[in-house]
């Protein structure tokens, strides 16, 4: 039979990631060698694009949308208030995941590992700049038709930035941090030798953050808000605490006040929903009389120490892809991904029982591994159906959207096109293109 073969093409999107230059053939089988396979067991013969990578992340973009759209509307899917995961909760992580996958394409093979880490600081440099522009301020209200922002107030940190963080360093361990030995993979053992030193490195960043979350101290602290009205309200937040998970004494909080400063964080934070910052909990309302002191303070579901388990979620998507690279037949690839997906669900239910909650604003390690977990088995279903059986056409709208990933999540996400739409008018700003398709005012 002839070898199968499966492409996986590069772009400059680091939502759909690749890297053109490390884009060779990707085959069922380690180390470009010939298999012999079933047509039930192995990929159709011929070479064929991993579709089911593209699905993923169209699917994942849709989510994105609905959630965004109708998250207002369906509190069941918008983000949770705090602790717990809801539909809205998991597409983030889907993201990291899918870029830690088709890392594993893009650097099959490295020639030059200095040349490839300067294109992986140069594109994770350019992603970092490009969330600064889009989510730092710099485009307002939809309605206003004004730009800029101020540098003090900037927001520093956010879901480009986070990606192109996690992009970064997972990127780095996958050129420098693997077994360079040529030779083929066949058992679950080989593969974890391979890659131990990258195993090592989610270890420690795990471990790292919850010794951090756990064992710093959290200090009382004060902030400043300015009214509706330009009045001045000075608050105090008691804390004094070790190990609190909640939303005003939390040290993922406490370190993102002290190295960016709370001018630089997000100032619509998802705990305004919660009861004790929300009469209409737990949709957005107006303050209770009796709110915590920290319901109007800013905080960023993006910050630093909650990145490093966001890095690991990335790099749980780097193994998945080394299963492909590695492994010959379907039915291989999918029980060792179905096997580590049950093990990361177990883990983290288990987690979440024991007290260890779900929290994405903390990127919680219980929360972490559901996500992962969820996000494995989702993607094992997906490439059964589209790169197994063959259901690609039902599936060619997803398709479309995962390989223009980062351009519609500026658009939309970014509330670029509004903008746009908004910002060609005749005569009056109202009078523009959203009246002109008969949904502006």
């Amino acid at each position: 039979m002839s070898t199968p073969k499966i492409i996986v093409h590069g772009s400059g999107d680091e939502l759909q990631e690749g890297d053109e230059d490390h884009h060779p053939d990707i085959e069922a089988g380690d180390g470009g060698g010939t298999t012999t396979t079933s047509s039930t067991r192995a990929a159709a013969p011929g070479r064929e694009r991993l579709v089911s990578l593209d699905v993923f992340r169209g699917i994942t973009v849709a989510l994105m949308i609905i959630v965004d759209d109708v998250g207002g509307l369906i509190p069941k899917i918008s983000h949770s208030p705090w602790d717990g995961a809801t539909l809205a909760d998991f597409v983030f992580p889907f993201f990291l995941f899918v870029v830690g996958i088709s890392l594993a394409f893009a650097y099959k093979r490295v020639s030059n590992r200095v040349s490839a880490t300067k294109k992986a600081v140069l594109r994770a440099g350019k992603l970092f700049l490009l969330g600064l522009l889009l989510q730092g301020g710099f485009f307002h209200n939809i309605h206003d038709l004004t730009y800029g922002v101020d540098i003090g107030k900037i927001r520093l940190m956010g879901v480009l930035q986070r990606i192109a963080m996690a992009y970064l360093v997972v990127a780095l361990c996958e050129i420098w941090l693997r077994d360079g030995r040529e030779g083929g993979i066949g058992s679950g053992y080989a593969i974890i030798r391979k890659y131990r030193c990258q195993l090592l490195v989610g270890l420690v960043l795990t471990s790292t953050y919850t010794v951090i979350l756990y064992c710093l101290p959290v200090p009382d602290w004060v902030y400043n808000v300015t009214s509706s009205d330009s009045t001045m309200k000075h608050f105090v937040v008691k804390c004094g605490v070790r190990g609190h998970t909640g939303p005003g004494c939390n040290v993922v909080g406490m370190i993102d006040r002290s190295i960016f400063g709370i001018q630089h964080l997000y100032t619509r934070p998802v705990y305004l929903k919660t009861e004790w910052c929300s009469i209409d909990s737990p949709n957005n309302g107006p303050l209770p009389s009796d709110a915590a002191p920290w319901c109007e303070a800013p905080f960023d579901p993006e910050g630093l120490l909650s990145s490093l388990m966001a890095i690991v979620t990335c790099l749980v998507g780097l193994q998945f892809g080394h299963v492909i690279i590695h492994f010959k037949e379907h039915d291989e690839r999918m029980v060792r991904w179905s096997l580590s997906a049950l093990s990361l669900l177990a883990l983290g239910f288990s987690l979440d029982l024991l007290g260890l909650r779900m929290n994405k604003s903390l990127y919680s390690l219980s929360y972490t591994c559901v996500t992962a977990g969820t996000a494995g088995l989702f993607f094992t279903g997906i490439y059964l159906l589209v790169d197994v059986y063959g259901y690609k056409r039902p599936v060619l709208p997803m398709e479309l959207m995962g390989k223009h990933a980062l351009m519609i999540f500026v658009l939309v996400a970014c509330n670029v096109a509004p903008i746009l739409l908004q910002g060609f008018y005749r005569r009056v700003p109202n009078n523009n293109l959203l009246k002109l398709i008969g949904t502006g005012n």
